[in-house]
């Protein structure tokens, strides 16, 4: 020990026990037993102390969980949360590379669910833990239901062929053409072995429109419904399959009834006809009497029918974020209920003596969930109607058994109808958004009316401010609400954000509320009679005014692109969203936390690396893509696709091919664009007319193209690219380029070389659109990233099938 000083020992009255500073002993206490049998027992008692207070804060944190578990349980929420389980699990079956079936997942249902079952007693409180699983897991066995229900049979490549079939809908565009949704009965020169059950073909000659039901005969062009333009974007041929939709084309000329028509049409069908010929002539009378893209929008409000509105007026209203008003959502529906629950429960009230005598609301929610019902079967059935009608019935119906109408367990009883009967919805950008903006409105105003619940003194206070402020800003907090609810859904799935889309909406609410759907309402109840003109005529002037504010707001060019954004940040926004929607105790902090979680994950996305090269499913359009522009091998490249490229990787320039001449040449394209290409040469002649000397002139994010045979370029790496259209050329850049990807249709000799990495229509059939980037370990490499992982899903088995065998291929393709 230390000279003069013994060892210090001291009573720690918190823990009970004695202790001794190590820091005052200096000899080795394996020489003093008594000295290390003390040290011991101290040290047993801190170990007893510490395992003592770890228990007693698991404990209290369990109780402080099983507590809040118990109120969101008494709030209702665990009903709330049902439908976001059964639509994870869902999400979670389409989203597998392969198909797990029945008999694998209701096993582990069964399992789940008596797990939960046997949690009593002191367990019960851990319930809900087993039974999240559970519900997850039922909803993938929703989605291996309806994905066996539909069965559809997508075709396998494009054809052209004879067809007849029976018209099963239509729909006129803003250019006069006719959009017919075909029932296919027979194909001919050549007979399809594995022909689509329907098809959406465009009739662009004009002839007299076939009317619903009837038969339908021409010479079309089919084509498979696209996938995705780049890898993890928007799957058309996912909604195609769940839709019953098998191809999509046009016909050659103008199409003609067969002459051994039958007339004769099921008791469905029929039903169908006369609901869409009610439609049509709905929507013709609306567009007769306002006229030009004023009448389309007021027709697609009522009828769901977007397509009479011309594509500037459609890109106008998407850059002001008001495109929401053309779909029939939740807005529109609430407005034409509530205009009607108002209108008839006044013109009830001045019946004398009436509204003391019988309940007049409920009558008028009688008529009003009436109203809604002719609505949905005039609208074309579309997810957000169905969701916004199933929802307001319910809030109606709920008004005539006096319980509250606006709650979130209305909402979560609209998406589990939802859900049960069509899974697939769930993975739409139209049901998310809908669900998630409705979601956001409802826990909004639940929490605005806690607060107003306060002291009868302190809401007298504020009496006249409220008076005066509350329709504005109840304007301006639903246009936010629903702005920021349904974000992340946008930038997800479209890649883009209105600037100043809050402005929009909040100049444009009141033209909604006030004049456009109210008079709208008074239209259509006018409509019978024939006194529709003057309503027509006040909700055309709102439709008017709400057009001037979009295209000023589109002006201002405030829309953001917000590129691609990862799936893993994309869920953790959404999910955390919906919780702190739901959730009302501390729990609630969870969402919050996954919010950031997601946002921080969203931010390193946006920084990381861009792909070097892009190519189209179809082999047909190929992009280098330098640090701000797109270079591609066409002067105007397919708006549909490129659109979708330019938003997902938020590049605005774009770079068109520079054109060879036959005579060696080069010279600028079409585009201007091509002039800032760093390829670009000044004309000047190149001794061989092949492509090698072309591809050696090249710089870097450029592409030099001959039509009809070839287009060379470089990447930013530096690999030498080859877009080959020609049999020619393709033997000769065979070995000599890194990346050769091969246009046309025809036959093609072998590229037996391992330096040239080539890619066919074949193999792009079976992957999808292909992005290249440079290997992290070794830049020189390429490393693939493909649309699908594989394709043994039944909406993308179509892409092995091969006609000549009539049966499915098992290999994977070779590239």
């Amino acid at each position: 020990m230390r000279e003069g000083q013994g060892p210090a020992v001291m009573r720690d009255a918190e823990r009970g026990a004695w202790s001794l500073s190590a820091a005052d002993f200096v000899v080795d206490t394996r020489e003093n037993p008594q000295i290390k049998a003390h040290s011991g027992s101290v040290a047993k008692a801190d170990r007893r102390f510490y395992a003592g207070r770890l228990r007693s804060r698991t404990a209290s944190v369990a109780g402080s969980l099983r507590a809040m578990l118990r109120e969101e349980d008494d709030f209702g929420h665990g009903f709330v949360l049902v439908p976001v389980l059964l639509a994870l699990g869902a999400l979670i079956w389409f989203s597998l590379p392969e198909n797990v079936g029945l008999a694998k997942l209701a096993p582990l249902l069964c399992v789940f669910g008596i797990s939960a079952l046997l949690c009593r007693g002191k367990l019960r409180a851990w319930r809900p833990l087993l039974l999240a699983p559970a519900i997850v897991v039922a909803g993938t066995l929703l989605a291996v239901i309806e994905t066996r229900r539909v069965d559809t049979v997508i075709l396998d490549g494009p054809v052209t062929t004879n067809l007849r079939g029976t018209v099963l809908s239509r729909e006129p565009d803003d250019k006069g053409r006719w959009r017919y949704l075909v029932e296919i009965v027979g194909t001919s020169e050549p007979t399809l072995r594995r022909p689509p059950g329907q098809a959406t073909l465009v009739a662009r000659s004009r002839h007299e429109p076939f009317a619903i039901g009837s038969a339908i005969e021409g010479k079309v062009r089919l084509s498979p419904p696209s996938g995705p333009a780049l890898p993890g974007l928007n799957d058309f041929a996912f909604d195609a399959y769940f839709k019953g939709v098998g191809a999509v084309g046009f016909f050659y000329g103008a199409p003609h009834r067969p002459s051994d028509a039958n007339g004769d049409l099921s008791f469905s069908l029929q039903m169908i006809a006369r609901l869409s010929a009610l439609r049509e002539t709905v929507g013709n009378r609306i567009r007769a009497a306002i006229g030009g893209d004023t009448g389309a929008i007021a027709a697609a409000l009522v009828t769901g029918e977007e397509r009479a509105i011309s594509r500037e007026t459609v890109e106008t209203l998407r850059a002001a974020g008001l495109s929401h008003v053309l779909a029939i959502s939740g807005l529109n529906m609430v407005l034409a209920a509530g205009t009607f629950l108002v209108g008839a429960r006044t013109l009830l009230s001045l019946v004398p003596g009436l509204a003391a005598k019988r309940p007049i609301k409920k009558y008028a929610a009688a008529g009003a969930l009436t109203m809604v019902f002719l609505y949905i079967l005039i609208s074309g059935g579309a997810v957000s109607a169905l969701r916004s009608w199933i929802m307001i019935s319910i809030m109606l119906v709920a008004v005539l058994f006096d319980r509250v109408s606006i709650s979130l367990r209305n909402v979560a009883l609209a998406a589990l109808i939802i859900i049960v009967w069509s899974p697939s919805a769930v993975a739409g950008p139209g049901f998310q958004m809908s669900f998630a903006a409705t979601l956001a409105l409802v826990a909004g105003y639940a929490r605005w009316r806690d607060h107003r619940l306060r002291s009868a003194e302190e809401r007298r206070s504020r009496l006249n401010l409220g008076q005066v402020s509350g329709p504005v800003v109840a304007t301006v907090a639903t246009s936010l609400i629903g702005g920021l609810a349904t974000a992340v859904y946008a930038a997800a799935y479209f890649q883009r954000l209105p600037a100043y889309g809050l402005l929009a909406n909040v100049l444009t609410t009141p033209l909604i509320g006030i004049l456009i759907m109210p008079f709208g309402l008074f239209a259509m109840l006018l409509m019978p009679f024939g006194l529709e003109y003057y309503p027509l005529m006040v909700m055309g002037q709102g439709l008017d005014w709400m057009l001037t504010v979009a295209r000023y707001v589109a002006t201002l060019d405030g829309e953001w692109v917000t590129g691609r954004i990862g799936a893993a940040g994309f869920f953790l926004l959404a999910f955390g969203g919906v919780l702190l929607c739901v959730l009302r105790t501390r729990l609630a902090f969870a969402g919050a936390a996954l919010i950031l979680v997601g946002g921080l994950s969203v931010a390193l996305d946006r920084q990381a690396e861009r792909p070097s090269i892009t190519i189209s499913e179809d082999g047909q359009l190929v992009g280098l893509i330098a640090e701000d522009a797109i270079a591609t091998n066409k002067a105007r490249p397919p708006a549909f696709i490129f659109s979708q490229w330019q938003r997902a990787l938020a590049l605005e320039s774009h770079l068109a091919p520079v054109e060879a001449s036959a005579e060696g040449r080069v010279r600028e394209g079409v585009d201007r664009s091509a002039r800032s290409a760093p390829g670009a040469q000044p004309a000047n002649r190149i001794a061989s007319g092949n492509a090698m000397p072309y591809l050696a002139a090249a710089k870097p994010g450029a592409f030099i193209c001959r039509k009809g045979e070839w287009c060379v370029g470089r990447s930013r790496q530096g690999w030498a690219v080859a877009v080959i259209e020609a049999p020619d050329a393709f033997a000769e850049l065979c070995g000599r380029v890194d990346l050769m990807v091969a246009a046309t249709r025809r036959a093609l000799p072998v590229c037996s070389s391992g330096k040239t990495l080539v890619f066919t229509g074949r193999t792009l059939r079976q992957t999808g659109a292909i992005e290249i980037y440079a290997d992290a370990a070794q830049p020189a490499r390429m490393r693939v990233m493909t649309s699908f992982l594989s394709t043994q899903r039944p909406w993308q088995q179509h892409r092995r099938y091969d006609w000549r065998s009539d049966s499915f291929s098992s290999e994977p393709p070779a590239f």
